[in-house]
């Protein structure tokens, strides 16, 4: 992984964009413009990519790095994740607000408390954030396949940051089956 001790993953370069290396990115920040404003950012390898220009494109931006002048490097970037440093985000001053990473490895809890999972990732595969639950047993050990939720109000009304909790609704479709005692 990165050089990074805490890495948020920031954005996912897509293809190229034009023939002098700017590449089509898509950010995963508030304001996609407002990537650059982090600094630099580093891939899986902590190789750094300093943003020089940026503009909106339909759904993504389209990003100059320094590090890339020709399209046959931008090619070879399609698919690279970019991370920074967590410390480098705004604090979050509101319990009600936090950032999707914070989930990860949280527990999962039904509506009377009994913990049925953890969250493994939030990921998001262009129509909404999901939680991938890992279900796990009375022990606390993983049991059985991961399953994906919508991240919603209605699927998770309630989430604890200080107590590493959400509460968790299943929608009906969503058969969570409980470990026999």
């Amino acid at each position: 992984m990165t050089n990074l001790e805490n890495p948020v993953l920031m954005a996912t370069i897509g293809a190229p964009h034009g023939v002098k290396g700017e590449v089509r990115v898509k950010s995963f920040t508030d304001d996609p413009l407002a990537l650059g404003d982090y600094g630099a950012l580093f891939d899986k390898d902590g190789n750094k990519f300093t943003i020089s220009n940026s503009r909106p494109a339909k759904n993504v931006i389209v990003v100059r790095f320094k590090e890339v002048a020709t399209r046959e490097a931008a090619e070879a970037l399609n698919g690279c994740e970019l991370f920074i440093e967590r410390d480098a985000l705004p604090k979050v001053d509101d319990d009600d607000e936090f950032y999707l990473s914070d989930l990860i490895g949280m527990k999962a809890q039904d509506s009377d408390g009994n913990i049925i999972g953890m969250v493994r990732d939030v990921p998001n595969f262009g129509a909404e954030d999901l939680l991938e639950i890992t279900p796990v047993n009375a022990e606390g050990r993983s049991s059985g396949q991961t399953y994906y939720l919508p991240f919603t109000k209605k699927v998770v009304p309630k989430i604890d940051i200080k107590l590493g909790v959400v509460t968790i609704l299943p929608p009906e479709e969503v058969i969570v089956e409980k470990e026999e005692k």
